[in-house]
């Protein structure tokens, strides 16, 4: 596995490679959900890269950019063992070098949710990784399910823009006993830790009522808040019910819809979410 950190590198690399290329972009500090991801590359692709690159661009004032986790030789033997034939860790000015004033604003999917409580985020989600497109120019780019809002903004901007590649969503990856995978989990107390499991229970208290017929969102919307409630140090930032293409609330379940929620524990915030379906009516 090669580790370039210039753009020149990267282009360098992929000019030479036939045959079907897919990316993984990351922030580092990785997980095995990460690696699901660049196996699953592997499986699809003739040839693996990642990205590691804390975007400052896509942190509020007020969030963790500075505290957040970093740890390139454990990245680097994950991404190895995973099968990535390349991974480019750029410094922030080689990605926005001076003079850079462009931005992708994604729209309305980006407006809500994450978006309403993170202003700005999404924008910056949205350049960084377009311009990662640019500059490795694959033809399948990998991400999680977990971040549910964050990959359907992708998918609309590479409709909108005409970006000539497929954007693949990968399943969650969980912990045992359900916490999804995120770099943020190591942030957790023990305590609290043990009770962040409330956020899959939640949800799979709703698959159970999804399968036992319930298509009223509130009331499956409720299910998501009663649980919170009850959970010793859990703070609700939100739960909806909403459409898988629109990201807006439901009324009912008819089609394809996702239930998703935040919460805070403490100073950390936790994000995660399920894909829920039903017949139309």
């Amino acid at each position: 596995m090669n580790t370039v950190t210039t753009i020149a590198a990267v282009r360098e690399w992929r000019g030479a490679l036939p045959g079907p290329v897919g990316l993984v972009p990351t922030m580092g500090y990785l997980h095995d959900g990460h690696a699901s991801l660049v196996r699953r590359a592997r499986e699809e692709c003739r040839h693996v890269a990642a990205s590691i690159f804390v975007n400052p661009t896509q942190f509020g004032p007020a969030e963790d950019l500075a505290r957040y986790p970093r740890d390139l030789s454990r990245d680097q033997d994950l991404l190895r063992a995973a099968g990535c034939d390349l991974v480019f860790v750029p410094d922030v000015a080689e990605v926005y070098p001076p003079g850079f004033d462009t931005a992708v604003d994604v729209g309305a999917v980006a407006s809500r949710l994450e978006g309403e409580r993170r202003p700005g985020h999404f924008r910056g989600v949205a350049t960084v990784v377009l311009k990662l497109f640019n500059i490795v120019q694959p033809d399948r780019a990998y991400f999680g399910q977990k971040d549910a809002q964050q990959a359907r903004i992708i998918q609309q901007m590479v409709r909108d823009l005409d970006v000539p590649l497929r954007v693949v969503v990968a399943p969650t990856v969980r912990e045992p006993d359900g916490l999804a995978l995120s770099s943020r989990n190591r942030y957790l107390e023990p305590a609290q830790r043990r009770e962040a499991v409330a956020l899959s229970q939640a949800l799979a208290a709703v698959q159970r009522r999804v399968a036992a017929g319930e298509r009223d969102a509130v009331a499956l919307r409720r299910v998501i808040v009663d649980r919170i409630a009850a959970t010793p140090g859990a703070t609700l930032d939100y739960a909806e019910i909403v459409d898988a293409d629109t990201l807006k609330p439901i009324e009912r379940l008819a089609g394809a819809a996702v239930a998703v929620l935040a919460v805070r524990f403490g100073a950390t915030r936790l994000i995660d979410n399920l894909p829920l379906s039903a017949p139309l009516e």
